[in-house]
């Protein structure tokens, strides 16, 4: 009853009394972390010198380089020259994913080319020599995934039906218009056909009335590759066998022509590699030494430069040897 009573009093006897309420703080301005510049410049393109001799021929072939547009095009310029300084076939070149202009300075000629896709399943390419007003055009459609494509092709201006190709997954055969005698029209069919026959991978290429048939069977240590063309019955045979991790031999032998080659591979981790061979038509020996990948660019070749020594000797007069050298280099300024 007191508790009542002191309730009745006291409406806010019950009531647990609130939290205290802290002050209201100031709000701080948020503080930035960027420390650059107020403006910002475009970075300037990384130009690339290539240059490139042959002692062979004796002439310097030059190429700069440079990728515009936040590498979404290059722009080329390229040109030889010779021991006298003499410059020869200039040319400028504009390259992107979807269209390629080069420019022949000499000539004042230009030939453009352009490829891009019509929807999902239609590739269309196209060129266009200026100077000779002609060029090419072709459209690719993929009738079925996977490899199954139709290609028409023809030259501008048109003198004829185009030529189509139908591509499948075990090879291609290409049907098209040719004249002969400037009065009478023929048609020629041409093809390549793969797959697999015993344990390696049959090919026959028909083309030009004649029938390449071509066998290859490799392993880890060995490779047959025999050849037959008909109807001329020319055979002929390569053999390939690995001697080790790094040594490699390889031999051709043509049965209708008796003519035969050999040729000996060694090579010292990726950069450096040593070659040796003989041709029995030309009747010469050659040995080579390349520094840099043979079949690689300049740019994963230690500081970016590729050479190579050849020594030829012909069989029929060793004192006319020739050493021969080819060097390439490239600079990123």
């Amino acid at each position: 009853m007191a508790e009542m009573e002191l309730a009745y009093r006291n409406p806010n006897y019950l009531v647990p009394p609130s939290p205290p309420v802290d002050p209201p703080q100031a709000v701080q301005p948020p503080v930035s972390s960027y420390n650059g510049p107020i403006f910002s410049f475009p970075k300037r393109p990384t130009f690339r010198v290539t240059t490139e001799f042959d002692s062979d021929s004796a002439i310097f072939f030059h190429k700069i380089s440079c990728k515009l547009l936040d590498s979404l095009a290059k722009f080329k310029f390229s040109f030889h020259h010779n021991s006298k300084g003499d410059m020869s076939e200039p040319q400028l070149s504009f390259v992107s994913k979807h269209l390629c202009v080069h420019y022949d300075l000499e000539d004042h000629n230009a030939l453009v080319k352009s490829s891009f896709d019509v929807g999902p399943r239609l590739h269309l390419t196209a060129a266009h020599d200026v100077k000779a007003q002609r060029g090419e055009l072709s459209v690719v459609a993929n009738v079925a995934d996977p490899g199954y494509a139709l290609e028409l092709s023809t030259v501008v201006p048109s003198v004829g039906l185009p030529k189509s190709t139908f591509r499948f997954p075990s090879g291609e055969v290409s049907l098209e218009e040719k004249e002969e005698e400037e009065v009478k029209k023929t048609f020629s069919v041409s093809g390549i056909l793969k797959g697999q026959v015993l344990n390696g991978v049959g090919t026959a290429q028909y083309m030009d009335e004649e029938l390449k048939l071509r066998y290859c069977y490799k392993d880890e240590e060995m490779s047959f590759i025999p050849s037959l063309s008909l109807p001329s019955n020319a055979l002929s045979c390569a053999f390939k066998r690995r001697l080790g991790p790094s040594n490699k031999l390889s031999y051709w032998y043509n049965f209708d022509s008796n003519y035969w080659s050999a040729v000996y591979k060694r090579t010292y981790g990726r950069d450096f590699k040593f070659k040796a061979g003989y041709d029995s038509e030309v009747r010469l020996g050659w040995a080579s030494v390349w520094a840099g990948d043979e079949g690689g660019k300049a740019k994963t070749a230690p500081m970016k430069m590729k050479v190579q020594f050849m020594l030829q000797v012909p069989q029929d007069d060793i004192k006319s040897s020739v050493l021969m050298f080819r060097i390439k280099k490239r600079w990123d300024i």
